[in-house]
């Protein structure tokens, strides 16, 4: 098995490609060991010293770390864990995730209908590609909210993500739009 690995934008973070399906739909991201029970491919990770998130996308897994550890030790030790995982055929998440309510008005339901159209066609594919992902939370009286995962958690550019290229994009197609926020949940 060749896992191939790539940077991203957040310096503490890279993403691991395993070549195989590791969502497939939805993604998955682990915070802390704790938050990780449902994955025993996040906590074998979590059980690294450095690490400080594990994100599961379509296709992809990418760890953040702490600036304890760096990553030229760090990095062989997460592909053997990703590596023995998928030879050892266990299931990447068990049981399904905690369902998020969306803050929105049922009078917004065609303008929220539109900013989830734009998310999903033109931003999240160009977020995954930097391993991380960006979740709808919300939308009232004109602000989107929006939960950074992955490598967009943390990541130094992700201010300039939301505002010179989501808010700037959403604003341009839809007129009620007047700002995006960062959300943390």
């Amino acid at each position: 098995m060749f896992i191939e690995t790539e940077g991203t934008p957040n310096p503490a973070t890279l993403k691991f490609l395993p070549g195989r399906t590791v969502m497939g739909v939805g993604t998955a991201d682990f915070a802390s060991v704790e938050a990780a029970g449902r994955s025993r491919l996040a906590s074998d990770i979590f059980a690294l010293p450095g690490v400080a998130r594990v994100f599961l996308g379509g296709d992809f897994v990418t760890v953040t770390k702490t600036d304890a550890v760096a990553w030229p030790s760090l990095k062989p030790q997460v592909l053997g864990i990703i590596m023995e995982h998928f030879l050892a055929g266990r299931p990447v998440v068990e049981g399904a995730a905690d369902a998020v309510e969306e803050d929105v008005s049922p009078d917004d339901a065609e303008i929220v209908a539109q900013i989830k159209e734009l998310l999903d066609t033109r931003v999240r594919p160009a977020v995954a590609g930097d391993g991380g992902d960006i979740i709808f939370r919300g939308y009232r009286d004109g602000v989107v909210r929006l939960h950074m995962q992955g490598a967009c958690s943390g990541c130094p550019s992700s201010t300039a993500t939301l505002k010179h290229g989501i808010e700037n994009m959403l604003r341009h197609y839809i007129p009620e739009v007047l700002t995006v926020e960062q959300v943390a949940y």
